[in-house]
């Protein structure tokens, strides 16, 4: 998957431990583990709201999309248009 999660260096500018960070959102240790090195396959909103209540960051400080080779972008291929 292409997306990366921060949450370490969040964590890492706050000084905040992975069992406070845990406590305080409403997750297992187990699970910010699972969300830190990259296997979770999906996150609530509900959770993602609280881990940036906590954090006080941006979704975007905590996830971020990194291309693989597989994803290049064939010459020739326009952005999908936006109904406004």
């Amino acid at each position: 998957m292409a997306i990366v999660v921060r949450i370490d260096v969040e964590l890492a500018r706050r000084k905040l431990s992975v069992g406070e960070f845990a406590e305080r959102v409403g997750l297992t240790p187990a699970n910010v583990a699972v969300l830190k090195n990259g296997r979770a396959k999906a996150v609530r909103f509900s959770t993602l709201e609280a881990m940036c209540r906590v954090l006080e960051c941006q979704p975007g400080d905590l996830l971020e999309w990194v291309p693989d080779d597989a994803d290049e972008v064939s010459e020739g291929f326009s952005q999908p248009h936006r109904r406004g």
